[in-house]
């Protein structure tokens, strides 16, 4: 009897990871199965080369993105594709693949300025709203449905105009987009981490630490936050591909950053309008099929991530366990209620 109840403990216990398996990204690539792990893996593969893209376009790119000249003599305008410009010259005489690795740099630096900030911002502001509830809590939610309500693109414009205050600068232009895009996102994140304070505060644990008499301070932020922000990595993916989008938005109506200050894929593509009805195809192309990839990779890690946080959209699978089979969506919940 005892062996059998040692075998049925082995099996339902939870496994630990180690080394980078226990990475949460890894297990759940590991979970993954089908269609659903090639999705997961194509938007990482998409994200992981923009990334590194990014982190090396000084080497990358063979000229800077507002160099209008090299060591040949002027570029030109609207050049052809040639071995000089593999993606040819816009008509301002820009090196378009220089403009578009650079972008990849712009691109990454608004997303970890805007997304990482509206994160810190709503998450703070949701769990005092959450918690404390009463009047700051009705005023907050107000204002945040307030803010929801406008539509994003036209929020952003507005607030870009507010923020730039005329600076031309690189950080100046960056930052200018990167808040604007902060403040359409902050609701978002304070709506997704408010739900889940109202919900985890009135478990048995904080009860317990208001019992044993832990400050307040340290039941939020010990007890409540660490249990409300799960799902916040899957907000931040999808959310990551909405600032592309509203950044090139930004960029395609004026309301950007100039090219003098950075280079962005909006700006190029509205600059391109003129190109496709004369039949130089080479300046839209381009930039337009960065933004289709890179929105494609992040909503697509997006999305399989959500899938495989749910376990009732994982796909069901039979693993082998002695002499029986075990269901991994089983399995799985048994260990998220053992960690809980």
């Amino acid at each position: 009897m005892s062996s059998e109840l040692n075998t049925v403990a082995i099996l339902t216990a939870p496994r630990r990871e180690r080394g980078w398996h226990g990475w949460p990204l890894i297990k759940q690539l590991r979970q993954s199965v089908g269609l659903q792990r090639g999705m997961l893996v194509a938007g990482l593969v998409l994200v992981v080369l923009f990334a590194l893209t990014a982190l090396a376009s000084p080497v990358l790119a063979p000229y800077s993105f507002s160099a209008l000249s090299g060591p040949d003599g002027d570029f030109g305008s609207l050049s052809a594709p040639s071995a000089a410009h593999p993606f040819g010259t816009t008509i301002a005489g820009y090196d378009v693949l220089s403009r578009v690795i650079w972008g990849t740099r712009t691109a990454f630096l608004v997303i970890l300025i805007a997304v990482v900030s509206s994160i810190f911002a709503g998450t703070l502001l949701g769990l005092v709203s959450g918690y404390i509830g009463g009047a700051l809590d009705r005023v907050l939610v107000m204002i945040a449905d307030a803010i929801y309500a406008f539509p994003s693109l036209l929020l952003a414009i507005v607030l870009s105009i507010v923020i730039s205050g005329g600076q031309s600068s690189l950080w100046g232009g960056i930052w200018a987009a990167s808040l604007s895009i902060t403040v359409v996102f902050i609701p978002q994140y304070f709506r997704v981490v408010r739900s889940e304070v109202v919900r985890v505060k009135s478990e048995a644990f904080v009860e317990s630490a208001r019992v044993v008499g832990a400050s307040r301070s340290r039941i939020m932020f010990r007890h409540v936050l660490r249990n409300s922000t799960r799902s916040l990595p899957l907000v931040f993916t999808l959310n990551a591909s909405e600032a592309i989008l509203t950044l090139a938005g930004l960029g395609f109506l004026g309301f950007g950053i100039e090219p003098n200050s950075a280079a962005e894929w909006g700006y190029d593509l509205n600059k391109a309008i003129a190109d496709v009805t004369n039949g130089v195809w080479w300046t839209s192309l381009w930039p337009g099929l960065a933004i289709v990839l890179v929105v494609t990779g992040l909503t697509l890690t997006g999305e399989s991530l959500n899938d495989l946080a749910d376990p009732r959209l994982r796909s069901r699978r039979r693993v082998k366990a002695g002499s029986g089979t075990v269901s991994a969506t089983s399995v799985g919940t048994q260990r998220e209620g053992s960690d809980a």
